[in-house]
């Protein structure tokens, strides 16, 4: 088994699906076509009319293609060339008959007037595979995203905020601390100013 690419009706990358080893070429898959329900009432009747409708039941409609060509490495969304194919295709054909036509004309002369046999050429094959996308597309997926910071960078970001409130906050508590000794102070000294003062006037 392999894997080989599955492409839409417009040649665009699906997915991979497993084939046998042996598939090549460029093969159709089909949309299953809608059964209509059936009631268990009208069971019968429906496979009379069934029977006479068999004729005129909707073709299954082709939905993509399994490509027996390897992706070519380096696509963003790979676009299989489905027209490029069939023109292959035709290419082969005639180069099929064109080498069977030599052949033939080749063997109606003289054995003497044959010269060499005729080789059959078959054409190269052409790079089918390109990109789906337009180049604004591609800017658009490769530009460079702002980065989103990992949980751990952002709960260490929010800690180190957090440190430096509580630094900010002591500082603030030391300021005031500082103030409240002064003031302490001033009262202490103002009131031994007022009780020494009383003192001599006693």
């Amino acid at each position: 088994m392999k894997a080989v690419p599955k492409v839409n009706t417009d040649g665009l990358y699906m997915e991979d699906v497993l084939v046998d080893d042996a598939f090549s070429g460029v093969v159709p898959f089909y949309n299953e076509p809608l059964q209509p329900a059936v009631l268990d009432g009208a069971a019968s009747h429906a496979t009379d009319s069934e029977d006479e409708d068999e004729g005129q039941r909707p073709e299954a409609e082709v939905a993509g293609y399994m490509v027996g060509i390897p992706v070519s490495p380096g696509l963003f969304h790979p676009r299989f060339d489905l027209v490029g194919w069939l023109a292959y295709q035709e290419a082969l054909a005639a180069a099929q008959a064109e080498y069977q036509q030599a052949l033939n004309s080749w063997h109606q002369l003289p054995q003497e007037e044959r010269g060499q046999q005729p080789v059959l050429l078959w054409p190269s094959l052409p790079e089918l595979w390109e990109e789906g996308l337009s180049p604004e597309e591609i800017e658009e997926l490769t530009k460079p995203q702002p980065a989103v910071p990992a949980e751990v960078d952002r709960l260490g970001a929010e800690l180190v905020a957090r440190e430096l409130e509580a630094l900010e906050l002591r500082r603030q508590n030391e300021a005031l601390g500082a103030q409240v000794v002064g003031l302490e102070l001033r009262m202490l000294s103002l009131e031994t100013n007022s009780s020494e003062g009383e003192g001599t006037y006693v």
